[in-house]
């Protein structure tokens, strides 16, 4: 039976609901998704359009402006039931959700909408397909920080090979992007650059690192590095929910069919591979 990912995103929006004070913590929310934790918050943001914490903030705000117009209990109690524990915070929270103070909400009398909502974004077409990906090794340089940045390691990875004359032990070229950049504070992320080794020991300075292989999901996207968070929309938001596929618990990488160095932007052509759970 396909695995419904409307359960699972109703599940996650019906845990939220009920328990506005309790732990909000992507892993637990992918928990009670029953999901793996490096997919989960990026098929909850391109189905629903809002990222889990934008949900949690909704939800807990909604909650408070109906206990500030519909009870009289005091503004430190409905800011701690709704998760909340600093009124301070709660204050600057709630006011930026509608513009309006707590205790200028609740003088106003009635339940005002919230300011600037949500909406999901259309989906792209891309090619997907799925394909028995092999076991690589491979020997990769690490890079901490904006994933836009890691172009500076994929640099110096391609003059440690010709440098070393390293090519022939090199197979593809691959990028592997462990955090999920939506919820990862920016300096935290980390991601490595480098290729498929077919060698022996693997070059002093690089590190190692496996990828299991198995059935996977690839989508192709065709043009800039900077557009390719469309693609990764498409495939959490659109393929993923459809195909009854469950993502296995690892990161996605990215396979490059060809150079920046000799192809224009617009024709630079990138596999996106979502491992797959096997059966």
């Amino acid at each position: 039976m396909p695995t419904s990912y409307e359960d699972r995103i109703l599940r996650v929006l019906t845990y939220i609901h009920d328990n506005p004070a309790g732990d909000m913590s992507l892993d637990r929310l992918a928990d009670e998704a029953a999901m793996s934790r490096f997919h989960w918050h990026r098929v909850f943001h391109a189905i629903t359009g809002e990222t889990c914490a934008q949900a949690v903030r909704r939800v807990r705000l909604h909650r408070a402006a109906v206990l500030l117009v519909q009870t009289d209990q005091p503004v430190e109690r409905i800011a701690a039931t709704c998760g909340y524990p600093n009124p301070v915070s709660f204050a600057r929270a709630f006011g930026d959700g509608f513009g309006l103070r707590p205790a200028a909400y609740r003088k106003s009398g009635r339940l005002l909408p919230p300011i600037s909502p949500t909406t999901p974004e259309d989906y792209h077409m891309y090619p997907i397909t799925t394909r028995r990906e092999p076991a690589r090794r491979l020997a990769m340089l690490m890079h901490k920080g904006a994933y836009y940045k890691i172009g500076k390691c994929f640099e110096s990875f391609g003059l440690m090979c010709e440098s070393r004359g390293l090519w022939p032990q090199i197979g593809p070229v691959i990028g592997v992007y462990v955090d999920n950049p939506d919820v990862t504070p920016e300096a935290d992320l980390t991601s490595l650059a480098g290729a498929e080794w077919l060698g022996d020991d693997i070059p002093d300075g690089m590190q190692e690192w496996y990828l299991e292989g198995g059935e996977t999901a690839v989508l192709t996207y065709k043009g800039p590095y900077s557009g390719i968070a469309s693609a990764y929309h498409t495939l959490f938001g659109d393929w993923l929910p459809k195909s009854g596929q469950e993502p296995a618990d690892a990161p996605c990488y990215e396979i490059s069919l060809n150079s920046p160095r000799d192809t224009a932007p617009n024709e630079l052509l990138t596999e996106i591979c979502l491992p797959l759970k096997q059966d």
